[in-house]
């Protein structure tokens, strides 16, 4: 079946904090567009392999549990997506402090990246969506219409990031989140499989002090030049 022209695919891309997920959200709301968090799959497999004792070098394990990854339908007020492994809702641990410390080595494995890539093509195929991560642009919806590289001082994401997890009710020194963010950052970029980049065709967006309204609309404007509006 022939993709509608206006049922863009939009890839947003960028490091820890950037805003990607906060943005994402508001243009797939502006747009009625779905709202897909590749980040969040991660967690959920780095998460479901804390429940289960399992080892962050145990590729296979890592994988088998990356391939019962779903992503169900948006709930709660900010439209975010429940991530489930084997039937298990686990979105309420996905930014957790223990997830955030080992979500970067359950990431970096080609079996998980090859398994969750899988998934992440077939949602994003019929367009009309919204996916944030950080390989979209490049290696998942390398045709998508619209390609953002979003990125932000280091100080700026680490604030964020700070401000994210207070609200999950998790308290944590700027200083533990910088470090957490650094040891993200240096696996994000270093890691064989589909390290961190800026997608050719993307536009880049410096969010440091764009407030998320400003960012979105700029989103929007390169959404409606690909619609040819």
């Amino acid at each position: 079946m022939a993709q509608r022209r206006d049922a863009v695919a939009i890839a947003i891309d960028g490091p820890m904090g950037s805003g990607k997920s906060t943005v994402a959200r508001e243009v797939a709301r502006r747009l009625n567009f779905r709202y897909v968090d590749t980040g969040a799959m991660y967690r959920a497999v780095a998460a479901a392999a804390l429940r289960r004792g399992l080892s962050l070098d145990d590729a296979e394990a890592l994988a088998a549990l990356a391939r019962r990854v779903q992503v169900a339908p948006a709930s709660g007020e900010e439209g975010t997506s429940r991530v489930l492994v084997d039937g298990e809702d686990l979105s309420g641990e996905l930014r957790s402090v223990e997830v955030n410390r080992v979500v970067s080595r359950v990431a970096r494995l080609p079996a998980v990246r090859a398994a969750l890539g899988a998934i992440q093509r077939a949602l994003g195929a019929p367009g009309g969506v919204v996916m944030e991560g950080r390989d979209i642009g490049s290696v998942i919806l390398p045709d998508a219409e619209v390609k953002v590289y979003l990125t932000a001082s280091p100080e700026a994401r680490a604030r964020r990031r700070q401000a994210e997890l207070a609200a999950a009710g998790q308290v944590v020194s700027l200083e533990d989140v910088r470090r957490i963010e650094a040891e993200d950052d240096r696996a994000a970029l270093t890691r064989e499989a589909a390290p961190l980049r800026v997608a050719p065709g993307a536009v880049v967006i410096d969010s440091t002090h764009a407030p998320v309204g400003e960012v979105v609309e700029r989103i929007l404007a390169l959404v409606r030049r690909a619609r040819g509006l």
